[in-house]
Formats: C-alpha cells, structure tokens, sequence
C-alpha cells in the first residue's frame, strides 16, 4: 500500500474471512470469500454456499464453522450471523468506520492506491479528420477516452493520449488543389464572419472540390498530380497543407476546451506521421512471411477471421497501385507505440463497428512479434448516440449533426432549467452555471450508459435536476457546499466513540467503496461504474441529511455529521473531476 491508502472495509473483512476458511478448512485455503455489501448486515459473505460441494458438506454446517472461526480472530468484524441456507451476515465495529472515514478524509487522494503504478498507457481516442467538422460521431470516443486518461492516470499509470487524426491521403490533393484555382475562396478563421469556424469552410470548400473533381476528368488529374506532390513533399504543396492542419487544429481546440478534455496538440499524432515507416512495415511483415503477395497487392490472411466466403479474411496491407491505406498506418502505429512509445499497454477508444478490423490489427502485431505477452492491446468498443427516434442522431434534414450545435443546445436547455429553479441569478453567474451544466450534462448521459450500449441523446432529460444526471449529481455538490459554508468550513474532527445512526451508516460505507469503485473502472474500461456509485452516493447523502440534522446537532455528533459532509462533498468532485465533469459550489 501507499502512503496514502486506505484499504477498503470490504477488503478487511474479505481477508478477516480468507483466514477464517483456511482455518476452518485448510484444503480450502485461498478460496473467494465473496463478500458485498447487504441490506440485512453491513457485509454477507456467500462463501459457504459457493465452497460447501467442495467441503463436502451442508453450507449451513460450513457456516457456522466460519462463523465460529470468526469469533475467534475477528479483525474488523463486530458480529456475525448466520442466515437462510448459509449466508453470513457481518457488522463492523462503529468505532473501526469512523476510524475509516478520518483516515480518508486526512488523505490528499481519498485514501484511493496506485494499482496501475508503472504501466505505460497509450489511449487512442477522440480523432477528427482534419478540413472537416467534428459531429456527434466524435462525442462518444473523446469523452469516454478523456475519462480513462483520467482515471488511469489517478491510479498510477504512465498516460499517453494519442489523437490520430485523419490528415493524409486523396483528399487533400483534392482539395488543396481547388483551393489554388480558387485564390478568392476564403477559410482563414480571421477571414470569416464571427461564429464561423475556418474548418467549416474548408469542409464546405472540400465538398466543392469533390463535386468538381467528379464531374471534370482535367481537374481530377490536376488532383491526383497534388496528391503526388503532397506525398513526395512538394514545398508548396506541404506549406498549404499546413496551413489547413494548423486551421483545423484551432477549430478542435475550441470543442476540446468547451468540453473540457486534455488532448493537447502536442497529442495530436496524424496518420502523416507514420507515412514514412509504411513501406519499412510492409517489408518487415513480408520478409517474415506473414505479409503475402495476392493479386498485385500485399496482404496479411487472418488465421482467426474468416470471410463470407469462408475464406481467411484478407488485411491490405499494399494495394496493387502502391498505394497504402487504413490497415498499413494502424500497423506502423501500433509498432511505433511499442517500440517507440515502450508502451505496455495500448487502448483504442472507438466504434464497436470497429472491434474486427482491431481483431485483424492485434492478431496481425502478435505474429509479428510486436505485441508480446507483456503488453496488452485492446479494443475499448461503444455503441451509437440515437436520436429521440431510436435511430442514429441526424439532423431533420439527414445531414451529420455539428457536436458544437449539439453543446450549445444542451447549455441552453440547461439555461431555461437553472434560470427556473434559481431566477434571481444574474445573467452573467447564470451562463457560468448553465454552460458547468449542460456540458456536464452531455457528458454524464453518455458516460453513465454502459459503454458498449447505444444511448438517446435527450437533453430534457440530460438536464433534469432529478433522476440520475450529471445535473442531479452537482446540484448534490453545491447543496453539501452550502451546509458547510453555514458552517463557517471548519476544521472538524472524528469523535470515534459515537454511535452511527443507520443513515450515517449507509452514507459512511458509501464513501469507503470510492476507491474500490475508481479501481474497477481502471480495470474493466467502464466509466458507468463510477457514475452509478456517486449517484449512489449522493443518494445515501440525501437520505442521511433528511434523517441526521447536521448544523442543530451537539457536539461532538456535529463535528462527525459535517465530517461526513466534508468527505462527501470531496469524493463527489474528485469523481466528477475523474469523468471530466466540474463541480460547481453554487447553482
């Protein structure tokens, strides 16, 4: 353990357990003790019931020889019952949770350890394409993906985010061509009208240029020609190139800033990047015999993945003019992250329609002898924002929606909703707070939600001060705030003789699974885990308010109530601060 960790109750009494099973049955020794939490005691353990076959013996009768040897070295544990066919019902000491609680609230981290300590993360997520608008599309993979950076990099490991942006291939050409025949076009961001984004002109010039392009073969010539150019680093060529990188840049920073994530561009690694390493990966995985010619092109048979025609499936790794494509460049990446990067551990945060050409890349790296035992690579798939249709979200004309009219929508909408709730507001404290809750609110919907599960983009309720929202979950926060700034925020302490009342109990116990419920995101990839655990959380803190009276209370029950603010207050905007998410003290 750290210096600042706290192992949590649910971990003491699950080891006080481990011991009693390997002293009431030592061939058993090293069994789960499954424990959890329980509405009928502080913890139940289901371990007779589980290992009673192997024991070969009534759970019943496997119980109480658990619970006898409890009685005997109990630990943390005050009492313990058994009930039905042979559950153990377990109570901590009052004392022994008090204790708890203190010594989170005296650690700087909430008493939540290091486990990923040492592991190099690459996260790939969020990845626009360059001269194009970022949409609702976007929303999923770089809010998931900012949330993970967080959370890993709270427990310990090595961060580093990665936006692979799409800023090479035919397109460009296209359209840096057009853009020279065309010198009065105008996407400079200080050309255009305020409100404008240079990117939204370019992405309009682009479609000019498709339109062109398909409908005049001299023009589709004079294109290709620059894609040449482009590709063998033409000055000129190269210098607009970067011009449109550096424009499009701007227009990303804006959302990310809106959104509050930390991609930076110094993350912002392009498929240009690995253009030069693409012909060394194509003869590393030829001369290795992994890589074969078929029909004028180069490609990798999958031994996992079969076609329609149950024919192994192919992964282009050469097209037959030369040419490279999406498979070569995640190739090269994923050599680049672990020979380079000396990551050992790559996440790629994108859609679950995705999840079989990773499967090829994976298998692919694993053959080559890239991704070795050591280092694990995964796919982290989410489903699809739904409109209120159930249908991908689209705009009433069917176009992509823009994820800038998206936020804006959502902060006017939570606007209308604090403005109500809270009228006397200035205007300017009450865009302060509608933008902190709307952004929140985008954000908590689509990370509450399973990961791997479609979701409907509803702002109504989004934005609800009810139910489980992000809105829910800071209105939780400022009202905590507003107990302790009656308070005058005093330095309490924890008076550990005193008797917890049942809503304490509930809310005390909350606050010590924070870290196991943090851990558990940092595990299986799933920020909804988080997100049920502060709703449950602010949840138990409703109840204990509405049963405990705080400020009216004597001491030292007073000290301990405000305590229990205190710790709750904290856990709830360090858990937000983990799914990005700002904690306002008024709303």
């Amino acid at each position: 353990m750290t210096n600042h960790e706290v192992l949590p109750l649910l971990g003491q009494v699950a080891d006080s357990v481990s011991q009693a099973i390997a002293h009431a049955r030592p061939e058993l020794a090293g069994a789960d003790p499954v424990i959890r939490r329980s509405e009928h005691a502080d913890f139940q353990s289901n371990a007779a019931l589980a290992l009673a076959k192997r024991a070969r013996t009534k759970p019943a009768d496997l119980a109480q020889a658990l619970s006898a040897a409890l009685a005997d070295d109990r630990g943390p544990i005050a009492r313990v019952e058994v009930s039905g066919p042979g559950f153990l019902n377990i109570t901590v000491p009052d004392q022994v949770i008090w204790n708890q609680l203190a010594a989170r609230l005296a650690s700087p981290r909430l008493g939540v350890g290091t486990p990923h300590d040492g592991q190099r993360t690459v996260i790939d997520y969020s990845a626009p394409n360059i001269a194009k608008e970022m949409h609702v599309g976007h929303l999923r993979t770089t809010i998931i993906g900012d949330s993970l950076a967080r959370v890993l990099g709270f427990l310990g490991a090595e961060v580093i985010r990665q936006n692979h942006l799409g800023d090479w291939g035919t397109q460009f050409g296209m359209l840096i061509q057009y853009l020279d025949e065309h010198p009065q076009a105008t996407w400079h961001h200080d050309e255009l009208e305020p409100g404008t984004s240079a990117v939204s002109a370019l992405d309009e010039l682009y479609r000019a240029a498709r339109a062109a392009f398909d409908a005049d073969p001299d023009f589709a010539d004079r294109s290709r020609r620059r894609v040449v150019a482009l590709q063998s680093g033409d000055p000129a060529t190269i210098a607009r190139w970067k011009e449109i990188v550096a424009e499009s840049e701007k227009a990303f920073r804006d959302i990310y800033d809106r959104l509050g994530v930390l991609l930076t561009p110094e993350d912002s690694v392009g498929e240009s990047f690995y253009n030069h390493l693409l012909a060394d990966v194509v003869t590393e995985l030829t001369e290795a015999g992994i890589a074969v010619e078929s029909e004028g092109a180069i490609v990798i048979f999958s031994e996992e993945v079969t076609g329609p025609d149950g024919n192994p499936a192919p992964l282009m790794v050469r097209k037959r003019d030369g040419g490279y494509g999406y498979d070569t460049t995640d190739l090269a990446t994923i050599r680049y992250r672990i020979h380079d990067l000396k990551a050992n551990r790559l996440l790629y945060v994108t859609d679950s329609r995705q999840a079989l050409h990773f499967q090829m890349i994976f298998e692919a790296a694993r053959r080559a002898g890239w991704l070795t035992d050591g280092i694990e690579a995964a796919h982290v798939p989410y489903g699809t924002v739904l409109g209120p249709d159930g249908r991908p979200f689209k705009t009433r004309s069917g176009g992509t929606v823009r994820l800038m009219d998206l936020l804006d929508d959502a902060v006017a909408r939570a606007r209308a909703v604090v403005h109500e709730k809270n009228p006397e507001l200035d205007a300017d404290e009450l865009d302060r707070i509608a933008e902190q809750a709307g952004i929140g609110a985008v954000k908590y919907a689509d990370l509450s939600s399973s990961r791997i599960k479609d979701y409907v983009f509803d702002v109504d309720r989004m934005v609800s001060f009810t139910g489980n929202t992000g809105v829910y979950l800071q209105y939780a926060h400022t009202r905590i705030r507003s107990i302790l700034r009656r308070a005058g925020d005093p330095d309490v302490d924890i008076d550990p003789t005193v008797e917890l009342q049942p809503a304490e109990r509930a809310l005390a116990l909350e606050l010590d699974a924070y870290g196991t419920a943090v851990t558990e995101v940092g595990d299986t990839l799933e920020p909804h885990r988080l997100c049920g655990y502060l709703y449950d959380l602010a949840r138990d803190f409703t109840t204990f308010y509405e049963s405990c009276h705080v400020l009216g209370a004597e001491e030292p029950i007073r000290s301990n109530r405000l305590a229990l603010c205190q710790l709750t207050a904290r856990t709830l905007q360090h858990g937000l601060g983990l799914l990005g998410i700002s904690a306002p003290e008024r709303m």
